[in-house]
């Protein structure tokens, strides 16, 4: 992915011809904004000055943080414009408020509904960035004012309004993954009486079991009420206060809530490539080659709306990451232009952070492991973060998985305080997954170590020694 290129020329016979025969400059159209859409158009431009590039977008914001909108509600960011990045491009036309309706691969041109009206544009390369769409749950009510999404910066100020408004009010929000747990806090942390509402047997199903309940008593200490094993049944619009809604759960409960989060998940945006008979794959994203073509010529995709490939598995998959998108995006849109880049697949790596505890995951699970056929084995240690002589140490998690039939490292899971770098320490086995290494491989890695911020073995190459000592014995 590092490897220098030659900057890529754009053959005549891909480029636009004007009346009387003319040779143009090729029009490269990007459909979204955002991680991929944005990193698309970059990175075009950045090989290419004589490339036309318009992206296409249905708001006013370009490129914007969808990871912060719980640091805007919680406070931390409370100039929502920080979360909108940049809002110009140096040579790329931006087409605020221009909602692609339609795409005519034949006719190599998209529709659009535009302030004051309808327009359509020729493209000779297309970039589908459309993203994902938040998930309303299938329930009575949840259409109900009061009761949010959470995708954009819209959204997010709808949310905070509604927050400011009902200071010291109730909150219920439905799913207790990623979004719901960080919402969780940030609604805590303005003063609201928050309920977290789980359909599972834990909060944040993605990591074991152990992690879930480390975050469930962590949120508890803070007040947040959490329930696990509850689905919702209905909303209901309250009778006693005005706009108060009413949430009725499987577990028989009424819990009244001046707003509810819907937090159940996202669906890539697809129906532009549906509609257009562009091929779908894994999870109904857009199915495409490693190079991010799709199954039209000159017709790619990137982003949240498209399958990556897991490298652990080789299967296509998807996985709404920001990480991923920018990836894909700038690999998009060097190919568009007449470039061979390969996107190389990801290993599933996420962070979380909650209060004063950072939860992070890579690679494969054991129920997820066993499940692509391997044998897999997953030993948990508890190490300092530092040498325990120095002032500050505090213990980390380390829940690592390895083949047992071939030693292969399948995947790390951790948890620990906040400054104990379990984030970063989690990026050095992203690294190694990344390039399959075994588990008894990660104690060849030359890594630091001070006596403030490590130890000559690092908790991640203890818990390779476990495993390896764990494993020889189930053998």
């Amino acid at each position: 992915m590092s490897r220098s290129i030659r900057t890529p020329t754009c053959p005549p016979s891909r480029s636009a011809r004007a009346a009387g025969g003319k040779v143009t400059a090729m029009h490269l159209v990007i459909i979204g904004g955002s991680d991929a859409g944005i990193a698309a158009a970059l990175r075009a431009r950045e090989l290419s000055k004589d490339v036309r590039i318009t992206v296409l977008l249905a708001d006013d914001y370009p490129n914007y943080s969808i990871c912060g909108l719980p640091y805007l509600i919680g406070g931390q960011t409370p100039d929502a414009s920080k979360l909108a990045h940049r809002t110009t491009f140096p040579a790329v036309d931006m087409r605020l408020r221009h909602r692609v309706t339609a795409i005519d691969p034949a006719g190599k041109s998209v529709s659009i509904e535009r302030p004051g009206g309808t327009t359509e544009l020729q493209y000779d390369r297309l970039i589908v960035a459309t993203g994902a769409h938040p998930v309303r749950p299938d329930i009575p009510g949840a259409d109900l004012p009061g009761a949010f999404v959470l995708h954009t910066i819209d959204d997010g100020l709808a949310v905070l309004d509604a927050v400011r408004r009902h200071r010291a009010g109730k909150a219920v929000i439905v799913g207790a993954g990623y979004i719901g747990i960080e919402m969780a806090e940030a609604l805590q942390q303005r003063g609201m009486h928050v309920t977290l509402l789980s359909r599972s047997d834990e909060v944040m199903p993605g990591v074991f079991s152990e992690i879930g309940a480390m975050i469930r008593e962590r949120l508890t200490t803070e007040g947040v009420e959490v329930v696990t094993q509850a689905g919702v049944e209905r909303i209901e619009q309250g009778m006693v206060v005005e706009q108060r809604l009413v949430v009725f759960t499987t577990d028989g409960r009424r819990r009244p809530a001046d707003l509810v989060i819907l937090a159940t998940g996202v669906r890539p945006a697809t129906d532009l490539a549906r509609d257009a008979g562009i091929a779908l794959g894994e999870g109904g994203a857009i199915a495409v080659s490693d190079t991010m073509a799709t199954s039209h010529p000159d017709i790619f995709a990137a982003g949240d709306c498209a399958v990556t490939r897991h490298r652990l598995h080789g299967k296509p998959t998807w996985i709404s990451l920001g990480t991923i998108a920018h990836k894909q995006g700038r690999v998009a849109g060097e190919n568009a232009i007449g470039g061979s880049r390969t996107f190389h697949g990801i290993v599933g790596t996420q962070s979380l952070k909650l209060y004063d505890l950072v939860i992070a995951r890579t690679g494969l699970s054991d129920t997820e492991a066993r499940e692509e056929g391997y044998e897999p084995l997953t030993v948990e240690i508890g190490a300092w973060d530092h040498k325990s002589y120095y002032p500050g140490a505090t213990q980390i998690g380390v829940w690592i998985t390895g083949d047992v039939k071939t030693g292969r490292l399948l995947g790390v899971q951790m948890v620990g305080r906040a400054g104990a770098e379990v984030s970063k320490r989690l990026d050095i086995v992203a690294a190694g997954l990344f390039h399959g290494i075994g588990v008894d491989a990660l104690n060849d890695l030359d890594l630091s170590y001070t006596p403030p911020l490590s130890s000559p073995w690092d908790p991640i190459q203890r818990a390779a020694q476990d495993w390896s000592h764990a494993a020889a014995r189930s053998g």
